[in-house]
C-alpha cells in the first residue's frame, strides 16, 4: 500500500511533458518579431500622421496629369463622336471594351481576399485585404468609363437603368450589355459596402489619435460614432459577416456576366461555353497580379516587413499560379473544343490567333499567362521580391493581351474575308486608357494617405499574442536581435 501511494503521488508531481511539433510544422506568425499591438497601431497611423513624403508628390503630380489626359481624351470624344476611336467596321469594339474587360478582371482579387478568404477563415488575407478592396473600387470606376462613353451618345446613359419616365422607355433585358450594367453597378456597391464596414474601427483609432478639429470632425463623421463596445463589435462582425456572404456570389457572377457578352454570339472564338469560368479564373489571376504590384514596393517604402510578411507574398504567389494553371488550362480546352467540333471557321480562327498578323499579342499571352508564373514552382523564387514583382507585372501584360486577343482579334477577321481589315488604335484610344492610370493611381495614393492602407483592428487578431489559448497561437516567435526600420 506505501509503495502504491507512492507511486500515486509521484504521477501527481510528476510534470506533464507535452510533445512539441518539428520546427518544420511549426506555424510562421502572421506578425513577425512578436510586435505589440501598440506598435502595429503607431505604425499604421504613422503613415496618415506623418507628413506626406516626396516620391508622393512626386507620383500624385504624375498621376493628375494623367487624369487630366483622361478628362481630356473623353470631352473630345464626347464632343466629337465615338469615330474618333479605331473602332470600324468588323471591328466595332476595340480598346474600349478590352480595357472594360481588364480592368473588371483586376477588381476581382480585392472582393475574393476579403469575403471568399473571410469565409474560409484564411487569416494571412488580414494584411492585404484593405488595399485590395481599395483597389477593387478604383479599378472597376476605371471599368466603368468605357461602357459608358463607347454608347456614343453619352447623354442617353440614364436609358440604361429602370427608371420609369413619360416615353414608356424600358432597358432591353434580352441585350448582354444591359446585363453588365446591373452586375457592374451591384459589385461595385456592394464592395464599396464592404471596404466601408471594416474601415469603421480604424476611423475610429483616427479619429481619437487625430491632433486637429478638421480630422476629428471628418474621421469622426464616417466613424459613425463608433464606440468599441461589445454590442458595436457583435453588430460590426454580424454585418461584416453578412456583407462577404453578399460579395461571395459575385466574385463568380460579374466576370460571368462579362463573358456573356461574348459567349451568347455566334462569332468564331467567342461563341463557347468555357467563358463564364475561364474568365473568373483569369480574373483572379490578374487581380492577384496587381495586388502584388501595388502591395511589394508599398511594404518596402513604409517598412512594412513586419506586417506584410514574405509568408503574404508567397500565398499569393501560390494563387497566382493556381489560376495561371487555370487559365493554362483553358486555352488548352478551347483548342481542344475547336478541333473536336469540326468547324472550319473556328479552325481557321484559332490558327488565326496563333499565326496571322495579330501573333504579336498570342505569344505575349502564352509567355506571361501559362509559361512564367510556373516560376512560381519554386519556393527560392517565390522569396526573390524582385522577380515577383516582375512576374505580377507581366501577368497583367499577358491578360491584356488576351482580351485582346480574344476581342479584337476575333472580329478583325469573321465570316466575310472582304470586310477583314487591320486594327490600329488611335491616340485617343491610347490617350483614354493611358488617362485610367491616372485616374486609379491618383485614387490609390490618395487613400494610402488619407486612410489605413493595413486593417488595424484585423491584424491586430492573427498576432499570436490575440490566441487566448496559447500566447505564442501555435508558432515561435523570434527574438529581436534588432530594432528593425
Amino acid at each position: 500500500m506505501a509503495a502504491s501511494a507512492e507511486t500515486t503521488l509521484d504521477l501527481v508531481e510528476a510534470p506533464i511533458r507535452v510533445p512539441q511539433p518539428p520546427a518544420e510544422l511549426e506555424r510562421t506568425p502572421l506578425v513577425a518579431n512578436g510586435r505589440s499591438f501598440g506598435w502595429l497601431s503607431n505604425r499604421v497611423a504613422s503613415l496618415i500622421e506623418n507628413k506626406a513624403p516626396g516620391w508622393w508628390w512626386v507620383l500624385f503630380s504624375i498621376s493628375l496629369l494623367g487624369l487630366g489626359l483622361l478628362i481630356f481624351c473623353m470631352s473630345y470624344q464626347i464632343s466629337t463622336g465615338v469615330g474618333v476611336w479605331g473602332d470600324m467596321r468588323p471591328a466595332m469594339w476595340g480598346w474600349g471594351i478590352v480595357n472594360f474587360v481588364w480592368w473588371i478582371g483586376i477588381g476581382h482579387a480585392g472582393t475574393l481576399i476579403s469575403a471568399i478568404l473571410f469565409l474560409l477563415r484564411q487569416r494571412w488575407r488580414t494584411a492585404i485585404n484593405r488595399a485590395a478592396e481599395a483597389m477593387t473600387i478604383f479599378a472597376v470606376m476605371c471599368a466603368g468609363i468605357y461602357p459608358l462613353i463607347h454608347v456614343g451618345r453619352v447623354w442617353y446613359d440614364w436609358w440604361l437603368f429602370p427608371i420609369p419616365n413619360a416615353n414608356s422607355i424600358w432597358p432591353q433585358f434580352r441585350s448582354p450589355l444591359m446585363w453588365d450594367v446591373f452586375a457592374v453597378s451591384t459589385y461595385f456597391t456592394v464592395s464599396v459596402l464592404f471596404w466601408y464596414m471594416g474601415l469603421i474601427p480604424d476611423l475610429a483609432v483616427m479619429r481619437d489619435r487625430s491632433k486637429t478639429k478638421a480630422r476629428q470632425f471628418l474621421y469622426g463623421l464616417f466613424a459613425l460614432g463608433w464606440t468599441g463596445s461589445n454590442r458595436a463589435w457583435s453588430n460590426y462582425e454580424k454585418a461584416y459577416l453578412l456583407l462577404a456572404g453578399l460579395s461571395t456570389p459575385l466574385v463568380l457572377s460579374v466576370h460571368s456576366t462579362v463573358s456573356l457578352d461574348f459567349s451568347v454570339s455566334q462569332v468564331s472564338g467567342w461563341h463557347t461555353t468555357i467563358f463564364p469560368p475561364y474568365f473568373v479564373a483569369g480574373a483572379i489571376f490578374s487581380g492577384f497580379g496587381m495586388v502584388l504590384t501595388l502591395v511589394i514596393p508599398l511594404r518596402s517604402i513604409f517598412k512594412l516587413q513586419d506586417i506584410i510578411t514574405i509568408k503574404h507574398i508567397e500565398t499569393m504567389c501560390k494563387v497566382t499560379l493556381a489560376t495561371g494553371s487555370m487559365v493554362g488550362y483553358a486555352y488548352m480546352m478551347e483548342f481542344f473544343i475547336c478541333w473536336y467540333s469540326g468547324d472550319p471557321n473556328e479552325a481557321f480562327h484559332f490558327s488565326n490567333r496563333a499565326l496571322g498578323p495579330y501573333q504579336w499579342a498570342w505569344i505575349p499571352m502564352i509567355l506571361c499567362n501559362v509559361l512564367i508564373p510556373q516560376l512560381f514552382w519554386f519556393k527560392k523564387l517565390r522569396r526573390n521580391l524582385v522577380l515577383v514583382f516582375i512576374v505580377s507585372i507581366l501577368v497583367n501584360v499577358g491578360m491584356w493581351c488576351e482580351r485582346f486577343v480574344i476581342i479584337v482579334v476575333s472580329l478583325t477577321r469573321e465570316f466575310l474575308p472582304s470586310s477583314w481589315h487591320y486594327f490600329r488604335p488611335t491616340w485617343v484610344d491610347i490617350g483614354t486608357y493611358a488617362g485610367t492610370f491616372g485616374l486609379f493611381f491618383t485614387c490609390f495614393l490618395l487613400f494610402i494617405r488619407f486612410l489605413p492602407m493595413i486593417a488595424v483592428s484585423e491584424i491586430k487578431g492573427v498576432t499570436p499574442q490575440a490566441d487566448p489559448h496559447n500566447p505564442l497561437g501555435g508558432a515561435k516567435v523570434p527574438q529581436f536581435v534588432h530594432e528593425e526600420h
